[in-house]
Protein backbone atom coordinates (compact mmCIF):
# COMPACT_ATOMS: atom_id res chain seq x y z
CA UNK A 1 0.00 0.00 0.00
CA UNK A 2 1.35 3.54 -0.71
CA UNK A 3 0.58 6.79 0.47
CA UNK A 4 -0.45 7.98 -3.03
CA UNK A 5 -2.92 5.49 -3.81
CA UNK A 6 -6.12 6.90 -4.06
CA UNK A 7 -9.83 5.73 -4.69
CA UNK A 8 -13.19 7.70 -6.73
CA UNK A 9 -16.21 8.44 -4.61
CA UNK A 10 -18.90 6.11 -5.90
CA UNK A 11 -21.46 9.00 -6.75
CA UNK A 12 -18.85 11.72 -7.19
CA UNK A 13 -15.86 11.91 -9.66
CA UNK A 14 -13.64 12.90 -6.38
CA UNK A 15 -10.26 10.90 -5.66
CA UNK A 16 -9.27 10.51 -2.25
CA UNK A 17 -5.51 9.58 -1.59
CA UNK A 18 -4.88 6.77 0.89
CA UNK A 19 -3.87 8.80 3.83
CA UNK A 20 -5.38 12.11 4.54
CA UNK A 21 -4.48 14.87 6.56
CA UNK A 22 -6.38 15.62 9.52
CA UNK A 23 -6.09 19.38 10.52
CA UNK A 24 -7.26 19.63 13.86
CA UNK A 25 -3.65 20.21 15.05
CA UNK A 26 -3.38 23.12 13.12
CA UNK A 27 -6.09 24.56 15.31
CA UNK A 28 -4.10 23.84 18.46
CA UNK A 29 -5.72 20.68 19.76
CA UNK A 30 -4.57 20.08 22.83
CA UNK A 31 -1.56 22.33 22.96
CA UNK A 32 -0.23 24.88 20.62
CA UNK A 33 0.78 24.23 16.82
CA UNK A 34 3.45 26.92 16.39
CA UNK A 35 3.31 28.62 12.59
CA UNK A 36 6.76 26.77 11.55
CA UNK A 37 5.29 23.50 12.80
CA UNK A 38 1.86 23.91 10.17
CA UNK A 39 4.03 24.70 6.95
CA UNK A 40 6.60 21.67 7.54
CA UNK A 41 3.73 19.19 8.10
CA UNK A 42 2.03 20.19 5.19
CA UNK A 43 5.40 20.45 3.41
CA UNK A 44 5.93 17.26 4.35
CA UNK A 45 2.70 16.04 3.04
CA UNK A 46 2.59 17.51 -0.26
CA UNK A 47 6.02 16.02 -0.96
CA UNK A 48 4.78 12.46 0.63
CA UNK A 49 1.89 12.72 -1.83
CA UNK A 50 -1.22 13.41 0.35
CA UNK A 51 -3.76 15.10 -1.67
CA UNK A 52 -6.81 15.15 0.63
CA UNK A 53 -7.18 17.87 3.69
CA UNK A 54 -9.99 17.62 6.18
CA UNK A 55 -10.73 20.85 8.44
CA UNK A 56 -13.91 22.72 10.37
CA UNK A 57 -14.45 25.80 11.80
CA UNK A 58 -14.44 24.75 15.13
CA UNK A 59 -11.01 23.45 14.76
CA UNK A 60 -9.19 26.61 17.30
CA UNK A 61 -12.25 28.45 16.47
CA UNK A 62 -11.16 29.01 12.97
CA UNK A 63 -8.05 28.58 13.55
CA UNK A 64 -7.44 25.74 11.04
CA UNK A 65 -9.04 26.71 8.46
CA UNK A 66 -7.20 30.08 8.04
CA UNK A 67 -4.08 28.25 8.49
CA UNK A 68 -5.03 25.36 5.91
CA UNK A 69 -6.18 27.99 3.33
CA UNK A 70 -2.60 29.92 3.74
CA UNK A 71 -0.92 26.56 3.03
CA UNK A 72 -3.31 26.02 -0.11
CA UNK A 73 -2.91 28.87 -1.66
CA UNK A 74 -0.12 28.46 -3.87
CA UNK A 75 -1.43 24.87 -4.53
CA UNK A 76 -2.70 24.12 -7.63
CA UNK A 77 -6.34 23.89 -7.26
CA UNK A 78 -7.03 20.54 -9.41
CA UNK A 79 -4.46 18.91 -7.50
CA UNK A 80 -6.06 18.33 -4.18
CA UNK A 81 -9.20 17.37 -2.44
CA UNK A 82 -10.44 19.83 0.73
CA UNK A 83 -13.33 19.17 2.81
CA UNK A 84 -14.82 21.23 5.53
CA UNK A 85 -18.06 21.11 7.75
CA UNK A 86 -20.87 23.09 8.90
CA UNK A 87 -22.98 22.88 12.14
CA UNK A 88 -21.92 25.37 14.02
CA UNK A 89 -21.30 29.20 13.28
CA UNK A 90 -18.53 31.21 15.57
CA UNK A 91 -19.13 33.98 16.09
CA UNK A 92 -17.09 36.73 18.25
CA UNK A 93 -16.83 36.23 21.67
CA UNK A 94 -13.80 38.18 23.76
CA UNK A 95 -14.25 35.99 26.37
CA UNK A 96 -13.15 33.18 24.80
CA UNK A 97 -9.51 31.49 26.50
CA UNK A 98 -6.77 29.05 25.94
CA UNK A 99 -8.11 25.34 26.42
CA UNK A 100 -11.74 26.00 26.03
CA UNK A 101 -12.59 23.19 24.45
CA UNK A 102 -9.47 21.60 24.57
CA UNK A 103 -8.24 24.58 21.77
CA UNK A 104 -4.61 25.91 23.31
CA UNK A 105 -5.28 29.23 21.83
CA UNK A 106 -8.32 29.33 20.15
CA UNK A 107 -9.08 32.53 17.97
CA UNK A 108 -11.67 35.02 19.97
CA UNK A 109 -15.05 32.98 18.09
CA UNK A 110 -17.36 31.12 20.11
CA UNK A 111 -19.24 28.49 18.56
CA UNK A 112 -22.85 28.31 18.58
CA UNK A 113 -24.46 24.59 17.55
CA UNK A 114 -26.93 25.53 13.68
CA UNK A 115 -27.83 22.80 11.16
CA UNK A 116 -30.82 25.12 10.08
CA UNK A 117 -30.77 26.18 6.01
CA UNK A 118 -29.57 29.80 6.98
CA UNK A 119 -26.66 28.25 9.34
CA UNK A 120 -25.46 25.85 7.11
CA UNK A 121 -25.23 28.67 4.19
CA UNK A 122 -23.97 31.17 6.40
CA UNK A 123 -21.30 28.63 7.72
CA UNK A 124 -20.37 27.88 4.12
CA UNK A 125 -19.84 31.30 3.15
CA UNK A 126 -17.56 31.69 6.02
CA UNK A 127 -15.24 28.93 5.18
CA UNK A 128 -14.75 29.71 1.78
CA UNK A 129 -13.21 33.35 3.16
CA UNK A 130 -11.60 31.54 5.69
CA UNK A 131 -10.01 29.29 3.34
CA UNK A 132 -9.32 31.57 0.62
CA UNK A 133 -11.73 29.26 -1.87
CA UNK A 134 -14.33 29.34 -4.48
CA UNK A 135 -15.89 25.68 -4.09
CA UNK A 136 -15.08 23.26 -1.35
CA UNK A 137 -14.86 20.02 -2.33
CA UNK A 138 -16.75 17.85 0.11
CA UNK A 139 -19.10 19.16 3.13
CA UNK A 140 -19.39 17.21 6.15
CA UNK A 141 -22.14 18.01 9.04
CA UNK A 142 -20.42 18.31 11.84
CA UNK A 143 -21.07 16.13 15.31
CA UNK A 144 -24.66 15.77 14.92
CA UNK A 145 -26.34 12.86 16.90
CA UNK A 146 -27.86 11.19 19.93
CA UNK A 147 -24.67 11.34 21.38
CA UNK A 148 -23.51 14.42 21.26
CA UNK A 149 -26.21 16.45 21.55
CA UNK A 150 -28.07 14.57 24.54
CA UNK A 151 -31.82 15.67 24.97
CA UNK A 152 -30.58 18.88 22.10
CA UNK A 153 -30.14 16.27 19.80
CA UNK A 154 -33.81 16.16 18.62
CA UNK A 155 -33.96 20.13 18.50
CA UNK A 156 -30.80 20.35 16.00
CA UNK A 157 -32.14 16.89 14.17
CA UNK A 158 -34.78 19.24 12.91
CA UNK A 159 -33.16 21.80 12.41
CA UNK A 160 -31.03 19.65 10.04
CA UNK A 161 -34.22 17.83 8.52
CA UNK A 162 -37.51 20.07 8.56
CA UNK A 163 -35.09 23.15 9.21
CA UNK A 164 -34.02 23.30 5.44
CA UNK A 165 -30.06 22.32 6.74
CA UNK A 166 -30.08 19.16 4.20
CA UNK A 167 -32.13 21.22 1.71
CA UNK A 168 -29.20 23.83 1.64
CA UNK A 169 -26.76 21.08 1.55
CA UNK A 170 -28.62 19.96 -1.71
CA UNK A 171 -28.65 23.08 -2.97
CA UNK A 172 -24.73 23.54 -2.88
CA UNK A 173 -24.06 20.68 -4.50
CA UNK A 174 -26.38 21.03 -7.38
CA UNK A 175 -24.64 24.28 -7.91
CA UNK A 176 -21.31 23.07 -7.51
CA UNK A 177 -20.53 25.25 -4.72
CA UNK A 178 -19.47 22.04 -3.02
CA UNK A 179 -19.13 18.63 -5.06
CA UNK A 180 -19.99 15.81 -2.53
CA UNK A 181 -22.16 16.07 1.24
CA UNK A 182 -21.91 13.75 3.63
CA UNK A 183 -21.51 13.83 8.12
CA UNK A 184 -18.74 14.23 9.84
CA UNK A 185 -19.21 12.36 12.63
CA UNK A 186 -18.30 9.62 16.00
CA UNK A 187 -21.44 8.13 15.64
CA UNK A 188 -22.45 5.65 13.49
CA UNK A 189 -25.97 5.73 13.95
CA UNK A 190 -26.75 8.79 12.69
CA UNK A 191 -25.39 8.12 9.39
CA UNK A 192 -27.80 4.95 9.32
CA UNK A 193 -30.50 7.88 10.41
CA UNK A 194 -29.43 10.18 7.70
CA UNK A 195 -29.37 8.30 4.42
CA UNK A 196 -33.57 7.86 5.09
CA UNK A 197 -33.91 11.46 5.12
CA UNK A 198 -30.72 12.15 2.76
CA UNK A 199 -28.53 11.20 -0.10
CA UNK A 200 -24.93 10.80 1.11
CA UNK A 201 -22.05 11.29 -0.92
CA UNK A 202 -19.24 10.58 1.41
CA UNK A 203 -18.91 10.28 5.47
CA UNK A 204 -16.19 11.01 7.92
CA UNK A 205 -16.57 8.64 10.73
CA UNK A 206 -13.99 8.77 12.92
CA UNK A 207 -13.05 5.85 15.25
CA UNK A 208 -16.11 3.39 14.51
CA UNK A 209 -14.45 1.48 12.00
CA UNK A 210 -10.83 0.51 13.66
CA UNK A 211 -8.47 -2.47 14.66
CA UNK A 212 -9.68 -1.88 17.82
CA UNK A 213 -13.64 -1.86 17.30
CA UNK A 214 -15.99 -2.79 14.21
CA UNK A 215 -19.51 -2.21 15.62
CA UNK A 216 -20.40 -0.26 12.51
CA UNK A 217 -19.29 -3.21 10.09
CA UNK A 218 -23.19 -4.20 10.01
CA UNK A 219 -25.63 -2.51 9.57
CA UNK A 220 -24.12 0.42 8.49
CA UNK A 221 -20.49 0.00 6.56
CA UNK A 222 -22.83 -2.77 4.80
CA UNK A 223 -26.14 -0.07 4.14
CA UNK A 224 -22.83 2.77 2.99
CA UNK A 225 -21.56 0.52 0.17
CA UNK A 226 -25.00 -0.43 -0.91
CA UNK A 227 -25.79 3.13 -1.33
CA UNK A 228 -22.24 4.53 -2.41
CA UNK A 229 -21.99 6.27 0.50
CA UNK A 230 -18.05 6.21 0.73
CA UNK A 231 -16.17 6.49 3.80
CA UNK A 232 -13.16 8.18 5.11
CA UNK A 233 -12.00 6.40 8.31
CA UNK A 234 -10.86 8.80 10.58
CA UNK A 235 -9.54 8.54 14.35
CA UNK A 236 -7.47 5.14 13.38
CA UNK A 237 -5.79 4.93 16.47
CA UNK A 238 -8.89 5.68 18.48
CA UNK A 239 -7.82 9.08 20.18
CA UNK A 240 -4.20 7.56 20.51
CA UNK A 241 -5.14 4.32 22.56
CA UNK A 242 -3.54 2.20 19.37
CA UNK A 243 -0.63 4.57 19.12
CA UNK A 244 1.18 3.87 22.68
CA UNK A 245 -1.03 6.59 24.97
CA UNK A 246 -3.68 5.79 27.29
CA UNK A 247 -6.82 7.95 25.78
CA UNK A 248 -9.60 6.19 23.69
CA UNK A 249 -12.17 8.41 22.46
CA UNK A 250 -11.46 11.38 23.78
CA UNK A 251 -11.39 9.72 27.50
CA UNK A 252 -9.30 7.18 29.59
CA UNK A 253 -9.56 4.33 28.29
CA UNK A 254 -11.07 1.29 30.48
CA UNK A 255 -9.29 -1.72 31.87
CA UNK A 256 -11.17 -3.97 29.50
CA UNK A 257 -9.88 -1.53 25.80
CA UNK A 258 -6.46 -1.62 27.27
CA UNK A 259 -6.23 -5.47 27.55
CA UNK A 260 -7.50 -5.86 24.08
CA UNK A 261 -4.75 -3.75 22.81
CA UNK A 262 -2.39 -5.40 24.93
CA UNK A 263 -3.67 -8.36 23.16
CA UNK A 264 -3.49 -6.31 19.92
CA UNK A 265 0.31 -5.45 20.29
CA UNK A 266 1.31 -8.94 21.56
CA UNK A 267 0.17 -10.48 17.58
CA UNK A 268 1.80 -7.84 16.31
CA UNK A 269 5.07 -8.30 17.62
CA UNK A 270 4.59 -11.88 16.79
CA UNK A 271 5.00 -10.75 13.45
CA UNK A 272 7.66 -7.71 13.78
CA UNK A 273 5.06 -5.33 12.89
CA UNK A 274 3.99 -2.24 14.91
CA UNK A 275 0.38 -1.62 15.93
CA UNK A 276 0.14 1.58 14.62
CA UNK A 277 1.15 0.07 10.63
CA UNK A 278 -2.04 -2.77 11.19
CA UNK A 279 -3.75 0.52 12.63
CA UNK A 280 -3.39 2.43 9.73
CA UNK A 281 -3.89 -0.13 7.10
CA UNK A 282 -6.66 -2.27 8.71
CA UNK A 283 -9.55 0.11 7.94
CA UNK A 284 -9.00 0.53 4.33
CA UNK A 285 -9.26 -2.67 3.44
CA UNK A 286 -13.31 -2.02 3.71
CA UNK A 287 -14.72 -1.49 0.27
CA UNK A 288 -16.89 1.39 1.66
CA UNK A 289 -13.58 3.17 2.69
CA UNK A 290 -11.75 5.44 0.51
CA UNK A 291 -9.27 7.12 2.85
CA UNK A 292 -7.68 6.82 6.10
CA UNK A 293 -7.24 10.39 7.92
CA UNK A 294 -4.57 10.92 10.80
CA UNK A 295 -4.54 14.45 12.84
CA UNK A 296 -0.70 14.85 12.47
CA UNK A 297 0.93 17.72 14.06
CA UNK A 298 4.85 17.56 13.00
CA UNK A 299 6.36 16.56 10.15
CA UNK A 300 7.89 13.79 11.66
CA UNK A 301 4.89 12.51 12.50
CA UNK A 302 3.69 12.81 8.69
CA UNK A 303 6.73 10.83 7.90
CA UNK A 304 6.08 8.29 10.61
CA UNK A 305 2.42 7.50 9.68
CA UNK A 306 3.60 7.32 5.88
CA UNK A 307 6.39 4.56 7.29
CA UNK A 308 3.36 2.85 9.24
CA UNK A 309 0.65 2.94 5.65
CA UNK A 310 3.39 1.53 3.64
CA UNK A 311 4.98 -0.85 5.68
CA UNK A 312 4.46 -4.37 4.41
CA UNK A 313 2.26 -6.75 6.77
CA UNK A 314 2.25 -10.43 6.58
CA UNK A 315 -1.09 -11.77 5.84
CA UNK A 316 -0.58 -14.66 8.36
CA UNK A 317 -0.65 -11.13 10.75
CA UNK A 318 -4.55 -10.66 9.78
CA UNK A 319 -5.40 -14.17 9.92
CA UNK A 320 -4.09 -14.43 13.31
CA UNK A 321 -6.44 -11.41 14.51
CA UNK A 322 -9.34 -12.98 13.30
CA UNK A 323 -8.86 -16.65 14.68
CA UNK A 324 -8.12 -15.17 17.95
CA UNK A 325 -10.97 -13.29 17.71
CA UNK A 326 -9.82 -9.68 18.00
CA UNK A 327 -11.20 -8.43 14.78
CA UNK A 328 -14.57 -9.13 13.83
CA UNK A 329 -14.86 -12.40 11.70
CA UNK A 330 -17.05 -10.89 8.77
CA UNK A 331 -14.22 -7.59 8.61
CA UNK A 332 -12.24 -7.34 5.45
CA UNK A 333 -8.82 -7.87 6.07
CA UNK A 334 -5.79 -6.56 3.97
CA UNK A 335 -4.50 -9.48 2.26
Amino acid sequence: MHTTDSKTLPRVDLRLTALGLGCSQMGGLYRATSAREVEDVFASAWAAGVRYFDTAPYYGYTRSEHRLGAQLADCPRHEYVISTKVGRLLRPDASVAPDDDGWANPYPFRPHYDYSYSGVMRSFEDSQQRLGLAHIDILYVHDIGRDTHGDAHLLYWQQLTQGGGFRALDELRRSGMTRAIGLGVNEWQVVMDSMREFDLDCTMLAGRYTLLEQESLSPCLDECLRRGNAIVAAGPFNSGVLAGNTKFNYVAAPPAVMARVQALTQVCKEFDVPLQAAALQFPLAHPAVVSCVTGIRTAAQLQQNVAWLEQPIPAALWHALRDRGLVHPASPLPL
